[in-house]
């Protein structure tokens, strides 16, 4: 498993190529964002691990480069900034996972396991139909894209998941440790508002102007995606 990691702090890029190295990965260290996006195309990685403040290009624009790219590689951000504002924007941008410094680096580990071994079940997974659709809503996996009554709605990389979960467990009530335990992951912070907020996110991209409201929340229980509320 080949690993990149994007830090500009030389002591902090060789503690972790140490310590990932230990765990027998292959780690590659690109000092910028420049040097990271050069690499990749020379290199097929498996996760990245980036930081956000980088000299040049700042690792929000990086992340948003590699997803614009197409590329669906892991990406762990780390960084000194904390306030769900700032993780939002990492998430947004295409991130995976988000450590805030300092850490341990052992739940590091953790979280490159966990995100090695959920691309590794997509990957294994036999290849589904591109498409999938819920009344008038129709999600295209393939290009990323959602159509209500053939009107594009374009979603940020976590929107988007969340609603395809919420599309494959349509008229279901979705707790909110089911949908972090399937969007977010098992390292999901249960003590911030995400949910709540990308749920807020959806209604106005996917309700908004439409008479037939599908997104749902059932107060103090979840959330249900459902034509028949």
């Amino acid at each position: 498993m080949k690993i990149l990691i994007v830090e500009d702090n030389s002591r902090v890029s060789a503690l972790l190529k140490r310590g990932l190295e230990s765990q027998g990965y292959q780690v590659y260290i690109a000092e910028e964002a420049e040097e990271g996006l050069i690499l990749l195309e020379k290199i097929d990685f498996n996760l990245i691990i980036t930081d956000i403040m980088l000299t040049g290009m700042d690792g929000i624009t990086f992340c948003k480069k590699i997803r614009h790219s197409g590329k669906k590689i892991p990406i762990i951000m780390l960084t000194a900034l904390g306030t769900i504002d700032e993780k939002i924007e990492g998430f947004d941008a295409g991130a995976d996972d988000y450590l805030v410094k300092p850490f341990e680096i052992r739940e590091l580990y953790a979280r490159v396991k966990a995100l090695l071994q959920r691309k590794s079940d997509t990957v294994h997974t036999s290849e589904e139909s591109s498409q999938i659709t819920y009344n008038d809503l129709v999600m295209d996996k393939r290009t990323k894209v959602i159509y209500r009554q053939g009107v594009a709605i374009n979603l940020t990389p976590k929107e988007f998941n969340l609603l395809h979960f919420m599309m494959q467990n349509p008229e279901r009530l979705l707790t909110r440790d089911e949908i972090a335990d399937n969007v977010w992951g098992n390292n999901f912070d249960t003590g911030t508002n995400y949910i709540d907020v990308y749920i807020a996110y959806l209604r106005k991209k996917i309700d908004k102007g439409f008479e037939q409201k599908l997104i749902h929340t059932k107060v103090g229980m979840g959330f249900i995606l459902s034509s028949k509320i």
